[in-house]
C-alpha cells in the first residue's frame, strides 16, 4: 500500500507538523508524499546504480532536503538482509604505504552503496583475533591484504562470507584474488640492471613470511641464475624505512665494500637505504651504487628520491577487487576468479640502466 504514489497534497509545514505531533523521525513515506512519488521511487533514489529518471530524482532529493531526511541504513539492512559493510583486513606492513589503495577501495565500494571497515593487523599471529571482530560486524564480504591460512579461508566459506585476496593467493584452496605478478616484475628489474653492467648484486629482503617478498626474491634469484651472475647477498628487512637503512650497513659490513646495486624488497626500504647511502656514507647514487625498489608509492616519485622502481597498478587492482567482491556478494560473479596484473618499470634517477 505504501508503494503507491501518494495523492495527498501536503506542504512542508503540514508534514513537519504531523511528524512533530507523532514524535517520530522523518520516513521515506513522508518524502514520497512531499515529492508526489511512490515510496519505492524514494528508495531507488537512495540506492546507488538504481534506475530513476532525472526529474524524479530531483524532486525526491529536494523533498529529502526540505524535510532533513536521512535513509536508515539499519532498517534497510533488515529488509535486504545485508549490512552493506565490507571488511578490509590489512597487514601492518602494508597499511604503512597502501593508503592510496585503502582510499580507492573505499571509493569503489561507496559508489556501489557499500562501506568499508578497516582492520589493521599488527602481526600474522593476530589474524584469529581480528577475524573474531570481523564476525561481530556481520559484514557482507571481505578484502584481505594479509596472510590468510587455508583454515581461516575455510571459515569465511563456512560463514558464507565471500572474500577476495588482494596481492595474495592460496595454493591449496580456490579463493578469488587480485594479484600483481611479482616474480615477473623482479625479472624485469634485474634484466635492466644487468644490461647496464651490474654484476655484484645485493638485496634487502622483505619479511620471510611475506608471499610478496618470497615471489620477488625468487624472481631476482632465477633471473640472475639465467644470466650466469652470482646469487645476491641478501639481508633481512621488514618492509620499513629503518630496515632499509640497517640493511645497507649490514651489506657494506659483510662485503667489506659497496656492491654494484642493491635491490630493495619495497620502496620504503629503498628510501631508507638511499638516505643512509647519501647522507651517512656519502656514496654517489647512482654513480657508484644503484638502488631500486618495488611498489611505486607516492614518495618514490618525490624530487629528493626519484626512485627507480616497479610500480604496481594498485588503483586498477583495487577496482577489480571491489568489482569481484560485489559480484560474489550479489551472486552475479564467478565463484572463483583470479586477475593478474603486471607492474610498470619506472626509470628513476637512482640506478644505472641498460636498454629495455
Amino acid at each position: 500500500m505504501t508503494n503507491a504514489t501518494p495523492q495527498l497534497s501536503h506542504t512542508i509545514a503540514d508534514i513537519k507538523a504531523i511528524i512533530h505531533r507523532e514524535s517520530r523521525r522523518v520516513t521515506s513515506y513522508d518524502v514520497a508524499i512531499l515529492a508526489g512519488v511512490s515510496q519505492s521511487a524514494v528508495s531507488r533514489c537512495f540506492k546507488p546504480g538504481a534506475s530513476v529518471s532525472k526529474a524524479t530524482y530531483a524532486r525526491v532529493m529536494q523533498a529529502a532536503q526540505d524535510l532533513d531526511y536521512t535513509p536508515n541504513a539499519a532498517a534497510r539492512s533488515l529488509i535486504t538482509r545485508r549490512s552493506n559493510l565490507v571488511a578490509v583486513i590489512v597487514a601492518g606492513t602494508v597499511s604503512q604505504h597502501y593508503s592510496d589503495v585503502l582510499s580507492e577501495l573505499s571509493r569503489q565500494f561507496s559508489v556501489r552503496g557499500m562501506h568499508i571497515i578497516l582492520f589493521n593487523l599488527p602481526s600474522d599471529s593476530e589474524m584469529d583475533r581480528t577475524l573474531a571482530e570481523v564476525w561481530q560486524h556481520q559484514v557482507d564480504g571481505a578484502v584481505v591484504a594479509a596472510r590468510l591460512s587455508s583454515e581461516q579461508a575455510a571459515e569465511f566459506e563456512r560463514r558464507h562470507i565471500p572474500i577476495v585476496l588482494f596481492n595474495r593467493s592460496l595454493t591449496d584452496r580456490d579463493v578469488s584474488a587480485v594479484v600483481c605478478n611479482q616474480e615477473e616484475a623482479a625479472r624485469v628489474m634485474v634484466t635492466r640492471l644487468a644490461a647496464a653492467g651490474h654484476q655484484r648484486f645485493a638485496m634487502i629482503d622483505g619479511p620471510e613470511h611475506s608471499s610478496i617478498a618470497q615471489q620477488r626474491r625468487r624472481g631476482i634469484a632465477r633471473r640472475l641464475a639465467d644470466l650466469g651472475l652470482p646469487a645476491p647477498l641478501a639481508v633481512a628487512g621488514a618492509f620499513d624505512y629503518a630496515s632499509g637503512a640497517r640493511g645497507l650497513r649490514e651489506i657494506i659490513d659483510r662485503l667489506g665494500g659497496v656492491p654494484d646495486v642493491i635491490v630493495c624488497g619495497n620502496d620504503l626500504m629503498a628510501i631508507g637505504c638511499l638516505d643512509t647511502a647519501r647522507h651517512d656514507f656519502h656514496i654517489d647514487v647512482p654513480g657508484r651504487l644503484s638502488v631500486t625498489g618495488f611498489d611505486g608509492i607516492a614518495a618514490s616519485s618525490w624530487i629528493s628520491y626519484n626512485l627507480t622502481t616497479m610500480r604496481q597498478p594498485l588503483h586498477n587492482m583495487a577496482h577489480s577487487a571491489a568489482e569481484m567482491l560485489v559480484g560474489l556478494v550479489s551472486g552475479t560473479g564467478s565463484a572463483f576468479e583470479r586477475r593478474t596484473y603486471s607492474a610498470t618499470f619506472v626509470d628513476g634517477g637512482t640506478a644505472r640502466l641498460g636498454p629495455a
